[in-house]
């Protein structure tokens, strides 16, 4: 091989090893703030994104205590769907829907310190018209809403987790299926399981790749999985959860599902409720039945928010977290996964904090809103009583 050929090829074989580490290297994004809303309500409880308008562009809901708002992309003009038309408060919130119409709908849940009610809204004549509230069912202590098909129905069904028992010792987790008329039949009501307390959130996800869905629960007996089975409904027992001798200091608040770069499921929760740790879940080693649990980073005062997304697009999900009662530095942060000897283990995780005192985290969801495959983060506040986008932005 000739001299010239040997360095020419040599060269580009650096220039290729150079721009793969260049690329390798991209910096993590920034999350460029915009105010959506700064004096929302007394409390943002929960924020969703759905196309309520039909455009094919994703916009922004938004509850408070006695509001729905609806927030359009990409003016982001607030408009009002419901106002005092449930008891206080309302609490949470999920989009499908519901009567076929192909305009999305919401179901609602409201009252939920006292009743407890669950609706479901439709949209009016017009994009500025108020929304119609109907009935679903009540269920005191109501707090968290999702849309799966559990049942194995092949149409989800709204799956309702109260925060307090009411009826025994535990909460009763039920899914209430769409019937014929939802506007006037009775919603039929499934319990999933009726044995633990304190239930924070829930979450649902195809645990083992079979095609069935199941409810991941954060509650105060840790994190559990429910599934149904040919004999009926059972738990198991995934995550210890926080554990200490105070009154209420055990177990889980939030629960999601990531991904890892290399496929590896975990599970990321705030313990105990209300917590102080952010913590994630790995599979067990062989012959064992919980997960291995490890803390992330603790000393927050009121974690209350929690998703998974891959906004830097190296192919692993980061968790994105929301607290709220510590006023020198509430906020929102990410966590993003990074090697560690042992590639893509999940055990080692870079902080990337997203707003600093800005933000008293009620609700957060994560979903590219403006249309760039990066996903944006939209967050709703407690005390700061305001709604924000964090816009997915790369660094240059």
């Amino acid at each position: 091989m000739k001299p010239l050929l040997r360095t020419n090829r040599l060269l580009s074989l650096l220039c290729l090893i150079w721009t793969a580490s260049a690329v390798a290297a991209d910096p993590f994004p920034s999350f460029k703030e915009k105010v959506l809303d700064p004096e929302i309500g007394k409390v943002c409880y929960a924020v969703t994104i759905a196309d309520v308008d039909g455009d094919s562009k994703r916009d922004i809901v938004a509850v408070t205590e006695n509001r729905v708002l609806w927030y359009q992309n990409p003016t982001w003009k607030m408009r009002v769907m419901i106002a005092d038309q449930t008891p206080l408060d309302n609490v949470c919130i999920a989009p499908l829907d519901i009567d076929g119409d192909g305009k999305v709908d919401f179901a609602l849940g409201a009252g939920w310190t006292k009743t407890g009610t669950i609706h479901w809204i439709k949209r009016g004549k017009s994009l500025d018209d108020p929304w119609s509230v109907h009935q679903i069912g009540e269920e005191r202590w109501t707090h968290r809403m999702r849309w799966a098909d559990v049942l194995g129905s092949g149409t989800p069904q709204l799956v309702v987790s109260p925060l307090n028992s009411t009826v025994g010792n535990g909460v009763r987790l039920t899914a209430f299926s769409i019937p014929e008329d939802p506007v006037n039949d009775r919603w039929p009501a499934t319990i999933l399981n009726g044995d633990l307390n304190r239930m924070h959130n829930h979450w649902h996800f195809d645990f083992d790749k079979d095609g069935i869905v199941e409810t991941l629960t954060a509650s105060r007996e840790g994190v559990n999985l429910i599934r149904r089975t040919k004999s009926g409904w059972t738990k198991t027992h995934l995550g210890t959860g926080a554990t200490a001798d105070a009154p209420n200091q055990n177990g889980a608040g939030e629960v999601k599902t990531g991904k890892l770069a290399n496929g590896n499921l975990f599970i990321t929760s705030v313990e105990p409720m209300h917590g102080h740790s952010l913590v994630i879940y790995t599979p067990p080693s062989q012959g064992q039945s919980l997960w291995k649990r490890q803390v992330i980073e603790s000393g927050f005062t009121r974690g209350h928010a929690l998703w998974t997304a891959d906004v830097d697009g190296d192919g692993s999900d980061e968790i994105i977290f929301g607290h709220s009662d510590t006023p020198e530095t509430f906020g929102v942060i990410v966590y993003d996964s990074v090697e560690d000897g042992e590639k893509d283990s999940g055990t080692a995780w870079e902080k990337h904090v997203v707003d600093a005192g800005g933000m008293a985290t009620e609700d957060l969801i994560v979903e590219d809103l403006t249309g760039d495959g990066r996903p944006d983060i939209v967050a709703g506040g407690r005390a700061t009583h305001n709604l924000k986008l964090y816009v997915n932005t790369p660094k240059e």
